[in-house]
């Protein structure tokens, strides 16, 4: 079965490789930070009351940085991903979306990861930031960008397969990253996370199953 598509690669330039991380290093934040936010409101709270009691503090840009760091090194490693397949034609230049036989594996491979227990651990990280701060929480600046970093390892846990999606839906598909955008949100915030997660998992593994027999 030919997966490839029929296209010709163009070497990217220095100015290429600029744009397309400047893209994901722009989507990256606006997906992630607002399910994000109540870990970072958490944050801001107890730093507020420690300020108004005359204790050392730490401004919530230094752990939303280090939050941001992680999303940044997976835009990093997004745009290398895009260029490969781009070199190997796997991918459509002009809408970022993989041949569909490539497409349908990777909407597969998400389904699946939605049912490991990894991606259960990750999104309990994730969902609770009380939790988070019992067993994570360090004073200082330093500290404070360790536990963005800590904290955005585990959204990353969690969400990691979800953007790999972009790839099959295509990057510059603005309504599936406000789909992918949205369900982020409501599986990190909503009740009933672990049953959305298998039940989003099945959904895509069928709908991946459905592909592959269409091709």
């Amino acid at each position: 079965m030919d997966i490839a598509l029929p296209v010709t690669f163009t070497p990217w330039t220095a100015n290429d490789f600029a744009l397309n991380m400047a893209i994901w290093w722009a989507m990256m934040p606006g997906m992630m930070l607002p399910s994000a936010a109540p870990m970072i409101l958490t944050f801001a709270t107890i730093n507020r009351q420690k300020r108004r009691r005359g204790q050392p503090f730490v401004l919530t840009m230094v752990f939303t940085l280090g939050y941001l760091i992680v999303w940044g090194l997976f835009g990093v490693f997004a745009t290398l991903a895009d260029w490969g397949l781009e070199r190997v034609a796997l991918i459509a230049p002009a809408t970022g979306r993989l041949a569909p036989v490539l497409g349908a594996i990777v909407a597969m491979a998400a389904g699946i990861y939605q049912l490991t227990p990894l991606k259960s651990i990750c999104l309990t990280h994730c969902r609770s930031p009380f939790g988070f701060v019992l067993n994570h929480w360090r004073d200082g600046g330093a500290a404070a960008m360790r536990m963005g970093v800590e904290h955005g390892l585990y959204c990353l846990g969690c969400c990691w397969f979800l953007m790999a999606l972009l790839f099959a839906a295509g990057i510059m598909s603005l309504v599936w990253m406000a789909a992918i955008t949205a369900f982020v949100f409501v599986e990190k915030l909503f009740p009933a996370e672990q049953w959305m997660a298998r039940a989003s998992g099945v959904a895509m593994l069928g709908f991946g199953i459905y592909l592959i027999c269409q091709a």
